[in-house]
């Protein structure tokens, strides 16, 4: 495993603490509801002396809403059917509690429409609070013989995203308060049309920029077959790290990675702490209160690419670990392995291929947004991979591993894999940010 740790000792089950309730007024357990679902809930402690951190809504597993403070109440969209529902608090001590109701939403009666030309959008909801980062699926139609070429998302007149073709679903991360927002399309006989969506944004995001020119990084070369990092010299594997390179480069300050050396499939991994213990952002979290409200995290670079025939495998991680739980969301390219994306099973120490394709752009840049969930009881969702553009669904839980209580923090991974012939290979990294909240 190409990691900072290599113990895994098997997962232990979340307790809830007694004397923490969760009051949830809306809905109640077996309801039958509309799809757009009311929840309304308070939270109380006793066993945390600084109180109730946050609280938040599972569907289905999924973390849907989450809400600093001791109340909530929001709607949400949910499809029709029976549903698994949770509303669950987390308080600044690392504890939670939650209770549990089944609901089963009606579904609407089939109607047959004519759909107008323009922009139809689906999710958010105009006027609708949201978290972030906030999906938005939408479709457009056009009187242009030839289609719709492209939709976007605008945020405050500022275009941030773009997707080709008459369909859009994708995350987008948006800052806390009111937020104006409009999906646009454009056609192929230049035309355009748009749909304005105003959300409030729940709850408020941080966002760590330019990691890759950060201090704090550190390499280590790992050999096969059992990938422990390398405490001191690393026979068979060299790297090197050069900070602040003008070219390549989009912001003229990237970041040089390069991996050679003698055996065949060596690795190196640069690792950079960033919340927590040995944080080189300055943010120790010391009275242990940051981390455990925590539970969304968006890795989002640009990455060059020089020479893609001998480039084995690109990782980025993201790893957490807090109250003897570790957390560990891998994700890696496998562009010589069958040009796919792979996520790591981090109890059961292997990679799992997502069947989603992973095209790397070569003698270019590439762009890489991964979104992640921690869960309840620490369980590790993966929810989505962006690259170039492109957005896959992963939607995958795992649960959690034990480490030693006195780990506490988060640290973020960029790897290079050797090939057959562990051939020198240089990348590049750019605009390195990550999101939590």
């Amino acid at each position: 495993m190409k990691t900072l740790y290599s113990v895994l000792v098997p997962f232990l089950a979340f307790a809830a603490p007694a004397f923490a309730t969760v009051a949830v007024s809306s809905p109640s357990n077996g309801a039958t509801v509309s799809s757009t679902v009311s929840y309304a809930a308070t939270a109380t402690t006793n066993t945390c002396s600084k109180g109730v951190a946050s609280m938040g809504v599972y569907v289905d597993n999924r973390l849907l809403f989450i809400v600093n403070g001791t109340k909530l109440n929001t709607a949400l969209s949910v499809s029709p059917g029976k549903h698994n529902t949770v509303v669950e608090e987390w308080d600044f001590c690392g504890g939670a509690t939650f209770i549990s109701m089944g609901i089963t939403v009606t579904a609407l009666a089939a109607i047959t429409v004519t759909v107008p030309a323009g922009v139809h959008v689906t999710s958010p909801a105009n006027n609708s609070s949201v978290s972030s980062p906030a999906n938005y699926v939408a479709t457009a139609t056009s009187s242009c013989s030839k289609g719709v070429a492209s939709m976007g998302i605008y945020v405050n007149n500022q275009l941030l995203y773009v997707e080709n073709g008459a369909t859009l679903n994708t995350q987008l991360s948006l800052g806390e308060g009111a937020q104006q927002t409009v999906v646009e399309e454009w056609d192929r006989c230049g035309g355009a049309s748009y749909t304005p969506v105003n959300v409030t944004v729940q709850g408020g995001e941080h966002i760590l920029s330019n990691l890759q020119a950060s201090g704090g990084w550190r390499g280590w070369g790992e050999l096969p077959p059992y990938y422990d990092i390398c405490s001191a010299s690393c026979s068979g594997v060299t790297l090197a790290m050069s900070q602040h390179a003008s070219s390549p480069s989009l912001s003229g300050n990237s970041t040089q990675f390069e991996i050679g050396g003698t055996t065949p499939y060596a690795d190196v991994l640069w690792s950079l702490p960033v919340l927590g213990q040995n944080t080189a952002q300055g943010i120790p979290d010391t009275g242990h209160t940051l981390l455990p409200s925590l539970h969304n995290f968006t890795y989002d670079a640009y990455f060059y690419v020089t020479n893609a025939s001998i480039t084995q495998v690109l990782e980025f991680d993201i790893n957490m670990y807090l109250n003897g739980a570790g957390m560990i969301w891998g994700s890696q390219c496998n562009n010589l392995g069958g040009e796919t994306w792979d996520i790591w099973d981090n109890v059961n120490a292997k990679w799992v291929s997502t069947g989603f394709a992973c095209d790397l752009l070569n003698n270019a840049w590439n762009h890489v947004t991964i979104q992640v969930q921690r869960g309840a009881g620490n369980t590790l969702l993966y929810q989505s991979i962006t690259l170039n553009g492109k957005t896959i669904n992963i939607n995958k839980t795992y649960p959690s591993f034990l480490v030693p209580a006195g780990w506490w923090g988060v640290t973020l991974n960029y790897q290079m894999d050797g090939n057959c012939k562990q051939l020198s290979n240089t990348t590049y990294m750019d605009n390195f940010s990550f999101t939590y909240w």
